[in-house]
């Protein structure tokens, strides 16, 4: 098939590129802005391949979006640029809103624009795959899960503007009969991931000696994923998956945030000691708690379990010693954007 994938330089966007190139015998268009998080060192080591296209462009920019589109003549478009930083729409909401709702609407209009054109059997076969995440559910207490039929409650300018996307796809597939699906995704973490997250910015502070910030008492819980099982999760939803439906896509990961940096510290005193012998735990200090901060998510997957046959394949502790791994493998790629000050706090204002 031909996957037209926005937000392909991304994080989890850059992952779905590499996975489905060295993977499948699909071909791939990479659309994306190259924002501060996005960078093509990211997909370089596919970037070679004939499969392979790369084309920069806004997904607010409809025209632009047209343009690709009608060329490439994908037969999914798997939607993924999106601002996604919580702290950041703290400092500037604005941002969200536009990228991750005014853009997903012209996604959503150009698509449908496109898959009108289409003959029967091609438009038959069309999916317009909108990934989002867990936090459109909301908070947990202690126990329960989120379930696809969770009701939506955002608490952050971030998680409202993506359930203002996951809206309007679902809109577009009600209304327009688009043949659309949604996935909801809890906390992923690996390689390439931008260092102002929980787990590469903690790698970084611990390597370089500074204080590792805990939010409050750190007693948050995640469900993390590890990108990897993510974006198979991914490729199986937008080949099998049934439209309209919604899948959501968790590791069966839940931890603390400390109980993640304590992990991290462990892991980096066996394979990166600390030049005097000192537990890098020493450098974990509490700091200011986000404003609005939630509680705990924690997904049911078994809806894609059952219905797709997809199971995260890394448990947390071979997930995130990969993960470290790669980042003491890999630091000429972080540290040019540490430097930049991608770490620096966000969001503290109420």
């Amino acid at each position: 098939m031909r996957i037209f994938i926005t937000g392909g330089a991304g994080f989890i966007g850059s992952a779905l590129v590499r996975h489905l190139i060295e993977n499948t015998t699909h071909e791939v268009l990479n659309f994306d802005k190259l924002t501060y998080a996005g960078t093509l060192s990211t997909v370089e080591r596919v970037a070679g391949s004939d499969r392979y296209r790369f084309v920069q462009g806004d997904i607010c920019d409809a025209e632009a979006v047209r343009a690709a589109i009608a060329e490439f003549r994908p037969d999914v478009i798997t939607h993924l640029a999106a601002e996604s930083h919580v702290d950041r729409s703290i400092d500037g909401p604005g941002a969200f809103v536009q990228t991750n709702v005014v853009g997903t609407y012209v996604m959503l209009a150009e698509a449908r624009s496109y898959w009108l054109s289409l003959d029967d059997d091609a438009k038959a076969a069309f999916r317009f795959h909108h990934i989002s995440t867990d936090e459109v559910y909301g908070t947990l207490g202690e126990t329960g899960l989120f379930t696809e039929e969770t009701p939506y409650d955002p608490r952050s300018p971030y998680s409202a503007s993506k359930a203002g996307s996951d809206h309007l796809v679902s809109a577009w597939g009600h209304t327009f009969g688009l043949p659309v699906l949604i996935t909801n995704c809890s906390n992923n973490y690996g390689p390439y991931h931008f260092p102002e997250k929980l787990i590469p910015l903690m790698i970084a502070k611990a390597l370089d000696g500074e204080k590792l910030p805990i939010y409050g008492k750190g007693d948050q819980v995640r469900d993390w994923l590890y990108v990897e099982d993510h974006v198979r999760a991914l490729q199986a939803v937008f080949e099998r998956g049934e439209p309209g439906r919604t899948y959501n896509v968790g590791g069966h990961n839940e931890r603390q945030n400390i109980e993640v940096v304590k992990t991290l510290c462990a892991i980096l005193d066996e394979l990166r000691p600390r030049a005097d012998g000192r537990p890098y735990a020493e450098q974990m200090t509490e700091v200011a708690d986000r404003p609005g901060h939630d509680k705990r998510y924690a997904i049911d997957a078994s809806r894609i379990g059952a219905e797709l046959g997809w199971a995260p394949d890394e448990t947390f502790e071979t997930g995130i010693r990969k993960t470290v791994e790669w980042y003491l493998a890999n630091e000429a790629w972080w540290r040019p954007l540490v430097a930049a000050k991608a770490s620096e706090r966000r969001g503290v204002a109420a």
